[in-house]
């Protein structure tokens, strides 16, 4: 079995005093500071990732809408 197919399942199994441990070590490790830069990367990173996924909804709508013909800026 692939791991990673097992990690839903791993953080679903989660108590409330192991979410705590969790946050404790990365609170140790990252430091209080660090935190908030941390989580405004990782929204960065959703932000673009989403953009990314309605551009692509956008491009593939784009080619269904023209019957599958390209369009005639991708001609060169």
């Amino acid at each position: 079995m692939h791991p990673f197919i097992s990690l839903p399942l791993f953080i679903g199994n989660l108590r409330g005093w192991e979410w705590l441990i969790i946050l404790l070590a990365i609170l140790l490790l990252f430091g209080g500071k660090k935190i908030p830069e941390l989580m405004k990367g990782i929204g960065k990173g959703v932000h673009s990732f989403r953009q990314g996924m309605e551009e692509a909804k956008k491009e593939i709508n784009k080619i269904d809408d023209d019957g599958g013909k390209p369009s005639s800026d991708s001609k060169k």
